[in-house]
């Protein structure tokens, strides 16, 4: 179990864990809809959201649009349990500047490796995760999108061992980032500014650009890093 320490944030995932545990419901077992789940619970559902992203990230969940959210059939013997451990372990030492600097410090050569070594599958799957980003109908479902166009940037490097670095970075900075988003909106506005960085990336793959691609990604993470600071200045 993951100790996040004596926060509201910590308050509302224990009182979900212990829910969960109370609740009767067996592993495989389909949650109630947010709204009714936060009432229950006398929080928010952008609170709630937080708590459901962590447990998912720690594998007791698993969500899929349009169908719910879902208790997994228990806890698993397995690399991947083992590997959820560890990444809340070390999101529990990690701040959000650290998480976006790691980042800056190697997605820009990973675009850059991708840039020569992606296949045409590869490049086109991309482009097709650029562009359904746009239309996300929450921030949930924008942040699902975003990692998995990020890590296949990683994965089209052609490096297998930067490809599993980036996979703990890319997982640490998902749990440390959601923990601390607060969005008026619901989901993204149309002129959010990823977007248009995002097709920076995506046209620099496209063209074999391994410079450019190197630099679009290196400042669209420093765009996102502006953000933060600007944000937690406000």
């Amino acid at each position: 179990m993951t100790t996040i320490g004596n926060t509201m944030e910590a308050r509302i995932l224990t009182r979900l864990r212990t829910w969960i545990e109370t609740s009767g419901m067996k592993d495989g077992a389909r949650l109630p809809a947010e709204r009714e789940l936060a009432q229950t619970l006398g929080i928010s559902r952008a609170e709630l959201r937080k708590s459901l992203f962590i447990l998912e990230v720690e594998g007791r969940v698993e969500r899929s649009v349009g169908r719910g959210t879902f208790l997994t059939k228990g806890p698993a013997q397995s690399r991947k349990s083992t590997f959820n451990a560890r990444i809340t372990e070390l999101a529990e030492r990690t701040g959000p500047y650290e998480a976006m600097t790691a980042r800056i410090a190697i997605e820009p050569e990973l675009a850059s490796l991708a840039a020569i070594h992606a296949s045409s599958l590869q490049l086109g799957r991309i482009a097709e995760l650029a562009e359904a980003m746009k239309t996300a109908g929450s921030w949930s479902r924008y942040e699902k999108l975003d990692s998995e166009f990020h890590d296949l940037i990683a994965q089209a490097s052609g490096n297998s061992l930067l490809h599993e670095v980036h996979s703990v970075i890319n997982q640490v900075r998902l749990v440390v980032v959601w923990r601390r988003l607060h969005t008026p909106q619901e989901s993204p506005s149309k002129d959010y500014h990823s977007f248009a960085e995002h097709e920076k990336i995506v046209q620099a793959l496209e063209q074999r650009d391994s410079a450019g691609a190197k630099k679009a990604m290196r400042r669209h993470l420093t765009s996102t890093l502006s953000s933060i600071q600007a944000e937690d200045e406000d």
